[in-house]
């Protein structure tokens, strides 16, 4: 595996799981959308290293994660 393809990964794995830990402290320390946020950033890389790879069904699970978290941003900040 190449470095850039490496590092996508791993810099996705830190933003999903800073996306689950937000989670589990709950709106009462944060507000929810940060945890969106990293969630969104996370999928991004491994959007990114999909694209690279020519993975099709993981781009297809980032691609719909990705609307999914925009909506939810959406109602975040309204």
């Amino acid at each position: 595996m190449n470095k850039i393809d490496e590092a996508l990964q791993w810099g996705g794995a830190f933003f999903i799981g800073a996306g689950h830990v937000l989670n589990t402290l709950g709106s009462q320390y944060h507000r929810d959308l940060y945890n969106i946020i990293a969630f969104t950033i996370g999928t991004l890389f491994f959007f990114a290293w999909t694209i690279r790879v020519a993975n099709k069904p993981q781009m297809a699970v980032n691609i719909l994660a990705l609307a999914t978290m925009a909506v939810g941003l959406f109602k975040g900040l309204s």
